[in-house]
């Protein structure tokens, strides 16, 4: 008899690096899937490209790998034709910020009931390990042999004021925190952004899960995420001290609420030769 967890993983061989974080987020993922009652035909996943994308073979749910960096509007496609489904964006850093960027900025202020989730080596890593929009400067990779010069992007700060309602970090070497954080945004009613840092053991050398474990701390207990200045600055914290956790949380009217005629509608059940009866009359 197979264990629950196995409900959500298909009989696939995975094929990422042994270490590799991507473990680790499967795993949470699973775990939160568990814990809040879902069943598999009621998630739906959209991939962009990267070592991430390869999640699409071995979760078992609804499954969508598309275009380099554009795992955002399609999710949000599909949010819009099923709000009953539970939609994830399983993204890269190069992924979702390199090509994807701009996606970011108008998801965070159109408030998608999605929730993104940022897996962050630092690395273009499927193309073995060119820099990514989040490396740290003086990085050298292969496209950039004498180090990276250009700013590192922070994506929690970008989210936080692009006007994401929900933004927070994880780890994937500590699991049951990060569970927890998949949790609170899978229950969160709109947009929410997680970014879980990753370490890459075949690529990255210096963000090693030693490197994270000597800097991480989680946000405490008396920690206001309704605070929007004070996520600013947490978010704005990175080197000797690196914080995790909920940054910050807010609820606003989403997409669907706005954009859907009814409370009630669900785009996928209608017929569709009324849909395009009135698609037709819109241009008599």
């Amino acid at each position: 008899m197979k264990s629950q967890k196995n409900k959500f993983r298909t009989d696939q061989h995975i094929i990422w690096c042994p270490g590799c974080g991507n473990f680790g987020i499967l795993a949470a993922l699973e775990n939160a899937f568990l814990e809040l009652g879902l069943k598999p035909n009621e998630i739906f996943a959209v991939y962009g490209i990267g070592c991430h994308g390869h999640m699409a073979n071995y979760l078992k749910v609804y499954n969508f790998e598309g275009l380099h960096g554009r795992a955002l509007p399609l999710a949000t496609g599909v949010k819009i034709a099923n709000k009953n489904l539970k939609v994830l964006a399983v993204v890269g850093d190069g992924d979702q910020l390199g090509e994807g960027g701009n996606h970011l900025i108008h998801a965070s202020r159109r408030n998608p009931d999605i929730k993104c989730i940022l897996h962050n080596n630092q690395l273009y890593s499927l193309t073995v390990g060119q820099a990514s929009p989040t490396s740290d400067l003086k990085t050298k990779t292969k496209s950039t042999p004498e180090g990276v010069f250009d700013l590192p992007l922070n994506p929690l700060a970008l989210a936080i004021a692009s006007g994401a309602g929900f933004v927070a970090r994880g780890f994937a070497g500590n699991i049951p925190q990060l569970t927890k954080i998949f949790i609170q945004a899978l229950k969160h009613k709109g947009f929410a952004l997680i970014d879980v840092l990753q370490p890459c053991v075949s690529l990255n050398y210096f963000n090693t899960a030693s490197w994270y474990k000597q800097r991480i701390y989680e946000l405490g207990k008396d920690y206001d995420p309704q605070d929007k200045v004070l996520a600013f600055k947490r978010a704005l914290e990175w080197g000797e001290k690196i914080p995790i956790g909920v940054f910050y949380k807010e609820e606003r009217p989403t997409l669907e609420d706005n954009l859907l005629p009814t409370k009630n509608t669900i785009l996928a059940q209608e017929p569709l030769k009324v849909v395009l009866k009135d698609i037709l009359t819109e241009f008599q």
